[in-house]
């Protein structure tokens, strides 16, 4: 390290995955399921950093506040979740494992 700069480096994979270094991910406090944003300037450079939580989807912000105004407009549309529905739930999903760290298949690309 010099001069304030770190380079470091990683390497695509056939499926243009790679692994953030460990230098980057301290420097961005990155932890698995967090986001990375890439800004290309003009130049042709990449600024890599850390996408803040607070910023949200347009399009969930949009479905969230749709949803948050039509529970206050209509209150008595709201119901319990009943034992019954769970148990149909828990019996929808049982025996299936996801993996959120496993690699896509590549048909998934």
């Amino acid at each position: 390290m010099s001069n304030g700069l770190l380079v470091t480096e990683s390497t695509l994979t056939d499926r243009y995955q790679t692994t953030v270094p460990e230098a980057v991910r301290r420097a961005l406090h990155l932890g698995k399921r967090e986001k990375i944003r890439y800004t290309i300037k003009d130049d042709g450079s990449v600024v890599l950093t850390r996408a803040d939580a607070d910023e949200n989807d347009p399009v969930l912000t949009s479905f969230l506040e749709f949803l948050a105004k039509d529970i206050q407009s209509n209150p008595q549309h709201l119901e319990s979740v009943t034992p019954e529905l769970l148990s149909r739930i828990q019996g929808l999903v049982e025996g299936v494992h996801v993996d959120l760290d496993m690699p896509l298949d590549d048909e998934d690309d």
